[in-house]
């Protein structure tokens, strides 16, 4: 019976474990404005369930404006709030956590590191869009 669970603890140990590590994207952005595509596009593929498809409602729920300053490997160096709603700051955490947590982001090749900035439109459920790659609004 010990030995039983020591085998199902390193069962659910193997499932629990992190996936795999990705290669690393690459960027060849010219700018921080094309850069923020690739970020943006980064950011969909690792939050892919959380975000809002189609156009989002008229009233969003709250709109959270990051800049975000990465070393030339990609990896967030900072996260700068410049807007933030005072209603749900709750939310700027959560988009604070979600960038450090997607990190390395594509590395900016051309740029050597680079500071871009994007805006979240968050709505009720807490789906999101980026500004970048918004449906827009009914």
């Amino acid at each position: 019976m010990k030995h039983l669970t020591s085998v199902l603890s390193l069962a659910l140990l193997g499932l629990c474990a992190a996936p795999p590590a990705l290669a690393q994207e690459v960027s060849n952005a010219a700018d921080a404005k094309a850069y923020r595509v690739d970020g943006a596009r980064h950011l969909y593929a690792r939050y892919a369930q959380h975000i809002y498809k189609g156009k989002l409602p008229p009233l969003i729920h709250a709109i959270v404006v990051a800049e975000v300053e990465l070393d030339a490997q990609g990896q967030v160096r900072g996260i700068q709030m410049i807007r933030t709603p005072s209603h749900a700051p709750e939310v700027a955490a959560r988009v604070r956590e979600m960038i450090r947590a997607a990190s390395p982001l594509p590395a900016p090749a051309r740029l050597g590191g680079t500071r871009y900035l994007d805006i979240w439109l968050v709505d009720k459920s807490g789906r999101f869009q980026l500004d970048t790659l918004t449906e827009g609004q009914l």
